[in-house]
């Protein structure tokens, strides 16, 4: 892997060790507060709208300002919020730090996917963006133990030690990425190149739209999940352990995605194995009594995850023309915004009304039919891609429909 790889994924893993406050965000409001879960879920839904512009801004910076000071600002944006929060007296006043940190909290992401993806060839972006998210889950790993520890104390805590991680991972960043070089947007040069559209591109709406799912999916798990341990009799900050026990998954499970049997699976049939693996995790939620069921299935969960987040990055950024990865990445990524927005009030109003069974698995029958979906619109609409993370297919046999022939 190039230089510049890994060491995004060495300071974001420092970020990630730190990273463990946005789940509590909820928490933390019910407690100090005495907020209904209710009003909980919509300060934590405002936070998820904000970051949704902060994504496409994200994207915009990197190509106007760079993708070092885009970075730099987004991880300095977010410990400036975060601080804010622990020093909150009053739920106004969290509330409106928790809207600046949605603003900030996206910045970082278009343009460090995109790093990734000039970085190595296509045949290698499965590997390192499975390198990326192996990273993460390590600094995860250390994060959630860190949290069931420090939540006992102060959930204010977790905040402060989040926004120094933030601050130590941009000055990490700043001194060692490549100075910036401003680019201009892609555009159209020959007959094969085409200008970076994202949103005109129906191929890259084929995988948003089941992307925003599994992200809401993914969101619910950390909104829901310390609200379903407290009503099952368990401690909220457990799910430090949780979230510990499914980062040590995804850092083991890495080696297993070089094997051949997985490493050949087209990206349809790979996608929906990870969602089939989720939705056997998410019913194991619906089941589970003490913690630990619940680490049984958060590592099946784990499982789900490892095998959907490498490949999805992968797909969108092979999809984007030369110079459009930023882009790319940053339109598909506010599905995760969208998720955001609304993870905290379907978990809650949920967990409120139907309680925690029904949330979990409503959310595992989900997953099922995003697996389904892989296989039978996905994978049609995109195209096959070689095995190893090929770029997608531009010219199909001849006979073979295009329903995914993109608009210029």
């Amino acid at each position: 892997m190039p230089r510049s790889v890994w060491l995004l994924v060495a300071a974001r893993t420092v970020n990630r060790l730190g990273a463990f406050s946005l789940p509590f965000l909820t928490v933390l409001i019910s407690v100090d507060f005495g907020a209904t879960a209710t009003t909980a879920g919509l300060v934590s839904a405002a936070f998820g709208l904000a970051s949704i512009p902060s994504r496409l801004a994200g994207g915009r910076l990197a190509t106007v300002l760079g993708r070092r000071r885009t970075i730099v600002l987004g991880l300095a944006g977010c410990a400036v919020a975060q601080l804010g929060i622990a020093a909150s007296g009053s739920l106004a006043a969290v509330a409106v730090f928790a809207v600046l940190l949605g603003l900030a909290f996206e910045l970082y992401e278009p343009p460090s996917q995109a790093l990734i993806a000039d970085a190595v060839g296509p045949a290698d972006r499965v590997r390192a963006y499975g390198l990326l998210n192996a990273g993460l889950a390590a600094g995860g790993a250390g994060a959630g133990l860190m949290a069931a520890a420090l939540g006992r104390w102060d959930l204010r805590r977790l905040f402060v030690v989040d926004a120094l991680t933030c601050l130590l991972c941009a000055l990490v960043l700043h001194l060692a990425l490549p100075a910036d070089r401003t680019r201009r947007p892609a555009v159209r040069r020959g007959a094969g190149a085409r200008p970076a559209r994202p949103w005109r591109d129906r191929a890259l709406w084929a995988v948003f739209a089941p992307g925003t799912l599994f992200a809401l999916v993914s969101m619910q798990v950390v909104m829901g999940l310390p609200l379903t341990l407290a009503r099952r009799g368990l401690q909220p900050a457990d799910a430090g352990v949780l979230f510990t026990a499914s980062a040590l998954t995804a850092v083991a499970f890495q080696p297993a995605l070089r094997l051949r049997r997985l490493a050949s699976l087209s990206d349809p049939a790979a996608l929906a194995l990870g969602h089939l693996l989720l939705a056997l995790g998410l019913g194991g939620y619906a089941a589970a009594s003490g913690l630990p069921a619940f680490v049984a299935a958060t590592v099946l969960c784990g499982l789900g995850d490892v095998l959907v987040l490498g490949r999805v990055f992968s797909v969108v950024a092979g999809l984007a023309p030369p110079g459009g990865a930023d882009g790319y990445l940053a339109a598909y990524g506010t599905s995760w915004g969208i998720a955001t927005v609304a993870a905290p009030v379907t978990s809650t109003q949920a967990l409120e009304h139907l309680g925690a069974t029904a949330l979990w698995a409503a959310t595992a029958g989900l997953c099922l039919a995003l697996a389904a979906a892989q296989l039978l619109v996905v994978g049609p609409l995109v195209g096959a891609r070689p095995p190893g993370g090929g770029s997608a297919r531009r010219n199909p046999p001849k006979g073979v429909a295009r329903p995914w022939r993109r608009a210029a």
